[in-house]
């Protein structure tokens, strides 16, 4: 509990860099589903970027927060975004782009984070030793004005690529299973379907033999590199 106490400051930024980086990723998928012809996201208010209208009280606030606890990145989910395939212009490929739209608005936004962060860098000498100090001990490791917030941005861009990353698990219902689905052919896409009922069954499977964090460890790896060399 101790150990939670003093990692407290620095959970608390890390999920408001998720509850950022979620409304962003939910709002993509409303935003081309209406572009594709189906208004059912803007009708219920989700094309927006208040995190109040995406929580799922497990996946956006119980997960992360477990994740967060003992020190693993965050990751989570939010209410799905809904969408009606018939009101689609293409009903077979349409329903992927929509889905792939969460995903590329994260890696967009991880993309603007980090050139700001690479600004940061070179305008910063300090840049370094702070954003190292923060990752060794915490959000609390580094003072100064520009400590919380170099790792409010690093929080943002790391959260935002794990995010595009897990999203794109071929495992329903993630998004990387509607493009899958696109690609099957009818008789095999309805058993594809089938298999969302055990999504978060295999998806906890990967937390718990650690082979999601072999699959995200290499662009949070990249990520320090960037930042770090």
């Amino acid at each position: 509990m101790e150990s939670f106490v003093v990692r407290l400051p620095e959970i608390v930024i890390q999920l408001l860099a998720f509850a950022v980086a979620i409304s962003v990723h939910e709002s993509a998928h409303g935003w081309v589903a209406e572009r594709l012809g189906d208004p059912t996201a803007r009708w219920l208010g989700r094309i927006t970027l208040n995190p109040l209208k995406h929580i799922d009280p497990i996946g956006t606030v119980l997960f992360p927060l477990m994740l967060a606890a003992i020190g693993a990145p965050i990751i989570g989910w939010a209410k799905p975004v809904p969408f009606v395939s018939r009101n689609l212009r293409n009903p077979r490929r349409d329903p992927a782009l929509v889905g792939l739209a969460g995903p590329a608005s994260n890696l967009a936004l991880a993309v603007v984070v980090t050139a700001v962060l690479l600004v940061v860098k070179a305008l910063f000498p300090p840049f370094r030793a702070v954003l190292s100090a923060m990752l060794e001990h915490g959000a609390l490791g580094a003072t100064g004005i520009a400590a919380p917030l170099i790792y409010l941005l690093f929080s943002l861009a790391m959260i935002n690529i794990v995010l595009c990353v897990f999203n794109l698990i071929p495992i329903p219902p993630l998004d990387g299973s509607h493009v899958v689905g696109a690609l099957l052919p009818p008789a095999w896409h309805w058993r594809w379907v089938q298999l969302e009922r055990y999504g978060f069954l295999l998806i906890f499977a990967l937390l718990w033999t650690g082979l999601l964090n072999i699959v995200l460890r290499p662009f949070v790896t990249g990520l320090l590199w960037i930042l770090l060399s």
